[in-house]
């Protein structure tokens, strides 16, 4: 049996919790809802669970992780920010970076990549410290909720296939890499949901394990940045 593939009675790592935060903005950016929905995998689905909270909501571009218009990917897909260049996504996202800096509470919190979305890697090692769990939420006390929304809201139309496409060559090559267990993203409603987990409310995958940040290192480069963190 794999390392990575042996089932965890804990609970998920802040990793795993924020690839499922950055998918919430997928879904909630095109009604401005802001709600967290989980995305399955080919060989099992996620559980999905509904939010009012910016709390429950990506940071930033992870926010700016699920948009609209044509992003750096290029292509079509529903999102608020359907009309917005990517210029003005840059400039939200900047403004919410500085933001997280000064009152978010984390002067060391990465700038965007040119494409406008989050550096997610940088993020998360930021956010897997113990007690940092709110840099995946706007930061502290939510200080930073207003620019996350207007992140979120500014992010262009992402091309969902593209995305599928990108996630789907991520998993397989996860599975080649040792993670057997590691799951194919689908498409729902025009919308590439990522894979990952089989089971996320009972992680049978260990993400902390160093045979998964192995895999995962040797994969990063599969993801386009439109869903760069998400699975």
């Amino acid at each position: 049996m794999n390392i990575t593939d042996v089932p965890r009675t804990a609970t998920p790592t802040p990793v795993t919790a924020a690839a499922r935060l950055r998918f919430a903005a997928l879904v909630a950016v095109p009604v401005l809802a802001l709600s967290v929905a989980c995305g399955g995998g080919a060989d099992s689905a996620e559980g999905a669970k509904g939010s009012s909270e910016i709390a429950d909501v990506p940071a930033g571009p992870g926010a700016a992780d699920k948009g609209t218009d044509k992003g750096t990917d290029g292509g079509a897909g529903a999102g608020a920010g359907a009309d917005a260049s990517k210029g003005e996504f840059y400039d939200a996202q900047m403004k919410y970076v500085q933001c997280m800096r000064g009152k978010g509470g984390f002067k060391d919190f990465p700038d965007p990549k040119l494409s406008g979305y989050l550096d997610w890697e940088k993020v998360e090692e930021i956010a897997s410290k113990p007690g940092q769990n709110e840099a995946y939420k706007g930061g502290r006390k939510q200080a930073c909720g207003s620019e996350l929304r207007d992140a979120l809201a500014a992010e262009p139309r992402r091309d969902e296939q593209k995305g599928y496409e990108s996630m789907l060559a991520h998993a397989k090559c996860m599975r080649d890499n040792g993670v057997s267990r590691f799951t194919n993203p689908t498409m729902s409603g025009g919308i590439a949901q990522p894979g990952g987990d089989p089971n996320p409310a009972n992680p049978a995958l260990d993400s902390a394990s160093p045979a998964y940040k192995k895999a995962q290192k040797a994969c990063r480069s599969k993801l386009i940045d439109s869903v760069a963190g998400m699975q």
